[in-house]
């Protein structure tokens, strides 16, 4: 219908701006929908914003974004659904497959600048590491799983592991934290998408999810492996952007797919642009050693790590409410987020510090990075550009005879 059509082009626009302006990570970008989609706009009430945002918290996936394909679809159906991920994902996409044609080349050990993102890495785990667990282990029982995940994930390293503990963390939460779900508002959140479409989605979700892996064993067609992993990475993850770092490490780095360095270079250089650090699958798509690479490799990466978060969110809307009144299913989330919490300290462990700091000048610039954004507030952009900057000074004067 043209109503629709007009409507998710209006999405687009509306998201394409967020995704061009939206800096300082998930939380940040549900500031900037909440102050775009319901004060200047009103597409929909602070309640029913409210609603979206705690479902996509539950939810595993990028919260801010699917929270985003959420407020498209009540706005346009599934086509505002697509506008508004669209919208959100290409400017950071795009800036990073860009970045990642302008590293081919080099020796990401060697360039300074590329060395001061990994050392700025390290500061943004970091920061987000200690507000993850003031937020979602602040106390004894949470803050004793987080530390297990973290020395189970350490000492026994591998994507598989990490399905377990967050596995085990859930059944840890539903038995031990059932009384921590809040009865919840009775409003229900008005969608349109029927049940059986719902369903559809989630069957979906599950039937990749098996399938993907099989294909991989039957079969030596190198997108086939792309696709799975980059699947299997964006359904798992709890906890939004930073928590996708220890899979993918998992998935391209441990198979040589692409070098340590440039990985973590990748993730710091995600810092710099706007919107989701999901985007950060287009980057490694395109400097992978297996596929396609360049823009095809960057564009299957991207779509398979973000399609679960559209089935999910599609699948999970019209039974949300009955779901978040339900004790079990709240505790298990609450074991759930907790383990998260360990699996991203984990990140910071290894590879985000191990492949950084190697003196103490590297200590020194990611403290000072630190400070800047958890102590200052500084925008994470203008602290990784600054940071790419000094270490890019501090290489020239040692270089210099």
């Amino acid at each position: 219908m043209p109503s629709r059509v007009s409507a998710a082009i209006e999405v687009f626009v509306v998201a394409l701006r967020l995704g061009l302006t939206s800096f300082g990570g998930p939380v940040a970008h549900l500031g900037y929908f909440r102050e775009e989609y319901v004060r200047r706009r009103r597409w929909l009430d602070e309640a029913t914003y409210a609603d979206l945002v705690a479902l996509c918290q539950f939810l595993p996936g990028p919260a801010s974004s699917q929270t985003g394909i959420a407020v498209g679809t009540l706005r346009a159906g599934l086509p505002g659904a697509l506008a508004a991920w669209l919208g959100f994902t290409l400017p950071s996409a795009l800036a990073l497959v860009v970045f990642a044609y302008g590293i081919r080349g080099f020796d990401p050990s060697e360039a300074g600048w590329l060395h001061g993102l990994k050392v700025v890495a390290v500061a943004v785990v970091a920061q987000a590491v200690w507000g993850m667990a003031r937020t979602l282990a602040p106390d004894r029982p949470r803050a004793t799983l987080a530390a297990l995940a973290t020395v189970a994930v350490v000492a026994l390293p591998g994507a598989f592991v990490q399905v377990v503990v967050i596995a085990a963390a859930g059944v840890f939460g539903w038995l031990l934290f059932p009384t921590s779900a809040a009865a919840g508002d009775d409003r229900p959140v008005r969608v349109p998408i029927g049940r059986e479409l719902a369903i559809a989605s989630l069957v979906l979700f599950g039937a990749l999810l098996i399938a993907l892996p099989l294909a991989e064993r039957a079969t030596d067609w190198p997108t086939i492996a792309i696709v799975e992993r980059f699947y299997r990475a964006g359904s798992l993850v709890f906890g939004g952007g930073h928590v996708v770092l220890p899979l993918l490490y998992a998935e391209v780095v441990t198979p040589g797919w692409v070098s340590d360095a440039a990985f973590v270079a990748g993730y710091g250089a995600a810092q710099a642009v706007p919107g989701p650090l999901f985007t950060f699958a287009a980057y490694l798509g395109a400097v992978m050693r297996v596929g396609p690479g360049g823009v095809a490799g960057a564009a299957i990466a991207l779509a398979a790590i973000f399609a679960p978060a559209f089935l999910l969110v599609i699948g999970a809307l019209p039974f949300w409410d009955a779901l978040r009144r339900n004790p079990a299913a709240q505790g298990a989330l609450t074991g759930v987020n907790a383990a998260v919490v360990g699996l991203l300290l984990a990140a910071l462990y290894h590879p985000v510090w191990t492949s950084a700091i190697h003196a103490p000048a590297d200590f020194a610039l990611a403290l000072v990075a630190f400070v800047a954004l958890a102590v200052w507030k500084l925008p994470a952009w203008l602290v990784v550009v600054a940071s790419a900057l000094v270490a890019s000074v501090v290489s020239f004067a040692t270089a210099l005879p």
